[in-house]
């Protein structure tokens, strides 16, 4: 099942993007920046449709949080607007499409299946980090750790995958919390450093014997210390 996330508090135009897209594909509506940026925490998404004017923020903000949090995951957006300045600044934002209302169904259709597909053939390659005590997936974000002598599954939230993967890209330094929050959540989130330490340790609590890869450095942050294969 394809996951599309819709920013956008018009009714019409949600009806538009359902009527565009393939069986097979749920589309997600969230209708202001809060709502968006609550859903983007709770749950990965393969495309991002995002409209520039919302009723409580700027959607050209959003595509920048969206890009930094998930770079490779498309980016459509969406406005009445079709100057040039505007779509140079959707561009450098991390937008891949820029779609100008009104809009053609069946064109949104065919440019959201081509994204698809081009950014699938893009991540066929596998791409597993691994150690003796833990492997993880960046593509599939599965993650597997060492119990008894066997590979055994943990099934961790997007925040705490990304806390692992943001540790393991930087094995054996100390990370300070204000980074592993820039790198989670964005800079524009207001979110408290108590917050970090709740998710890495829930993240510990899954990992079992593998949680002593992660050292907590006192009123610092972590350390990812895995043992080389």
């Amino acid at each position: 099942m394809t996951e599309i996330l819709l920013v956008e508090d018009c009714i019409e135009i949600h009806q538009i993007v359902l009527r565009s897209v393939v069986p097979q594909t749920h589309v997600h509506w969230a209708q202001s920046l809060t709502q968006a940026q609550k859903m983007i925490i709770e749950k990965n998404f393969d495309l991002f449709i995002i409209d520039l004017g919302l009723p409580d923020g700027s959607g050209m903000d959003l595509c920048r949080h969206v890009h930094e949090r998930t770079p490779t995951t498309p980016i459509f957006i969406l406005t009445g607007h079709s100057d040039l300045s505007n779509k140079m600044q959707g561009f450098s934002a991390g937008a891949d499409h820029y779609i100008t209302k009104p809009i053609c169904p069946q064109e949104l259709g065919v440019r959201i299946q081509s994204c698809l597909q081009k950014n699938k053939a893009r991540t066929t390659l596998s791409d597993t980090l691994e150690w003796r005590e833990i492997q993880i997936n960046k593509l599939s974000q599965a993650v597997n750790v060492i119990e008894k002598g066997k590979w055994v599954r943990i099934d961790l939230t997007s925040l705490e995958f990304k806390i692992l993967l943001y540790l393991s890209s930087r094995i054996g330094e100390v990370i300070m919390r204000e980074d592993i929050l820039k790198f989670v959540w964005g800079q524009n989130i207001h979110v408290s450093h108590r917050s970090v330490d709740t998710h890495v340790s829930k993240l510990r609590k899954k990992m079992g014997s593998a949680s002593l890869l992660i050292e907590s450095i006192h009123r610092m942050g972590y350390k990812f210390s895995p043992t080389p294969l």
